[in-house]
């Protein structure tokens, strides 16, 4: 396997939030319900909202940030070991297989107000 594409990106928790606040519907347009929602029904938490938002950037840097990607066509999730993962469908999934990705690594972070990502995308 070859390393296709790294991206990185971070966000100010912070203003993350305001962001949030100010746009209503904005959530809904940048995360699919899983990613909302902990496994308890609960709502997710800003931080980690603003740390899948990062990852989604990121990805988007890792597939060359071509124009066209929906928000909602990448999803973050993690397994029951706590490794966050990447789902993808739809304009992300094309442009990942146009560039012959064959799977993504993900790793997030929250601390001292900033949320980051780094994805790498594999193939």
């Amino acid at each position: 396997m070859s390393i296709i594409g790294v991206g990185i990106d971070v966000a100010e928790i912070e203003r993350f939030a305001a962001s949030l606040e100010r746009t209503p519907g904005m959530a809904g347009r940048l995360f699919v319900a899983g990613e909302l929602l902990l496994p308890s029904g609960e709502r997710r938490g800003v931080a980690s909202l603003a740390a899948r938002f990062a990852a989604k950037e990121a990805l988007a840097k890792a597939l060359g940030a071509p124009a066209g990607l929906r928000w909602t066509d990448a999803e973050v999730w993690v397994e029951e070991s706590g490794q966050p993962r990447l789902r993808v469908s739809g304009t992300v999934a094309a442009r990942a297989a146009e560039l012959g990705v064959q799977g993504f690594h993900v790793s997030l972070s929250h601390d001292a107000g900033v949320a980051s990502a780094v994805v790498v995308a594999e193939g």
